[in-house]
């Protein structure tokens, strides 16, 4: 199967796609960058691994800023010298997998992570 070949998003382009499932996201100096918060250590590695196994599953890595209760996650293709639609499939399946919550989900037979309890909770979600 051919590719397309990447080609660089322009900063209003850019700016029209951080939107709605990647509103918490930012252009800034050449990437487009989120930062999860933590409660912890734990949580922080939890994101890091995810982070980690959707970059490997999409041959598409970003680079990584981790602190004990966050992870910075910067996203930018190095071959396109900007910003393409890898990184922004890429951010939003992240994105997806961080920020889900199927205790949220009242059809779901999945209760989630109790937040209420601090020895449990890992990841402060977003409003």
């Amino acid at each position: 199967m051919e590719r397309k070949p990447d080609v660089a998003f322009t900063e209003a382009q850019i700016a029209e796609r951080l939107v709605g499932p990647l509103r918490h996201w930012t252009l800034e100096n050449g990437w487009i960058r989120r930062k999860y918060k933590t409660e912890g250590w734990k949580g922080t590695l939890m994101v890091v691994n995810t982070v980690a196994h959707l970059a490997e599953a999409a041959w598409h890595h970003p680079d990584l800023a981790v602190s004990y209760a966050f992870v910075i996650v910067k996203l930018q293709n190095h071959h396109a010298k900007g910003i393409t639609d890898k990184d922004f499939e890429l951010a939003r399946k992240i994105e997806e997998v961080i920020q889900w919550q199927p205790g949220l989900d009242p059809e779901g037979a999945l209760e989630g992570t109790p937040n209420d309890d601090q020895r449990f909770r890992y990841i402060k979600y977003d409003a």
